[in-house]
């Protein structure tokens, strides 16, 4: 029961800031000797976060046809990271990156992008200058989240701000872009469970999607607040410290 609390709050709290929420889950399996062998409490966790972003957005769904485009353009950048993810899921070269050493290396190398690239100017906003080609270059850069320690939102933060986006605004669209995501992750992962009998939903995985919904929709209201007020410089730090402490622990 601890330990789901735990990885809820990892999932609910790590999938929506910039700092790569599958490197947490990967070093908690390593450290504290859990073995992530539970496929249904790992896509519980997921389905808490997508329900948590479908709710906190819900209005700008139900408005799709007002919106209509704007979802076109997340569709369109979320399809370089679900193809390149499903090749490397079917190759199984998915697994070949997940190592504590390169997770060490990508949370201080992004970390550092992540800070050169809230230098630049803060003049664009999503409602007018979210085009179908920043869109595309944004989804590129997503496919990069792939590797453990880069983070999902942490790259699209990056990537809008390179592209001047506001940071309200670049988060906005990193929030959105994990909406198909999210989606594709729960649906391939119950996919899975329903295709092995030794899976099975039980009050575990209930309780599990209902604390990373509830951490989920937490950090999304309040990290949107943030982004209105301050900088990104403590994730910065925080990667950096992170990123320094797993480098020395493994190479020392």
């Amino acid at each position: 029961m601890v330990l789901i609390l735990i990885l809820s709050i990892i999932q609910g709290v790590t999938e929506f800031i910039p700092v790569s929420s599958s490197s947490h889950l990967i070093l908690i399996s390593e450290y504290l000797n859990y073995e992530k062998s539970n496929l249904s409490i790992d896509v519980s966790l997921h389905i808490g976060s997508f329900i948590a972003v479908l709710t906190f957005f819900y209005k700008d769904i139900i408005n799709f046809v007002e919106n209509k485009l704007l979802f076109i353009k997340i569709f369109i950048s979320s399809l370089p990271i679900m193809v390149v993810g499903f090749l490397l899921i079917k190759t199984g070269m998915i697994d070949n990156l997940r190592s504590i050493k390169i997770i060490g290396w990508m949370t201080i190398i992004f970390g550092i992008m992540l800070y050169v690239s809230d230098k630049f100017k803060l003049k664009k906003n999503i409602n007018e200058n979210f085009t179908y080609r920043s869109a595309f270059i944004i989804g590129l850069f997503q496919v990069l989240s792939l590797v453990p320690g880069v983070s999902r939102s942490g790259v699209s933060l990056t990537a809008a701000r390179l592209l001047n986006f506001k940071r309200f605004d670049a988060a906005k669209i990193s929030f959105l872009l994990s909406i198909p995501t999210l989606a594709v992750v729960s649906l391939y992962g119950l996919t899975n469970i329903y295709s092995n009998s030794t899976n099975s939903f039980s009050f575990l995985n209930v309780l599990s999607i209902l604390l990373s919904f509830i951490f989920s929709l937490i950090t999304i209201k309040y990290f949107l607040k943030y982004t209105k007020r301050f900088n990104l410089n403590i994730f910065v730090i925080y990667r950096i410290i992170l990123g320094s402490i797993i480098l020395l622990t493994t190479y020392l």
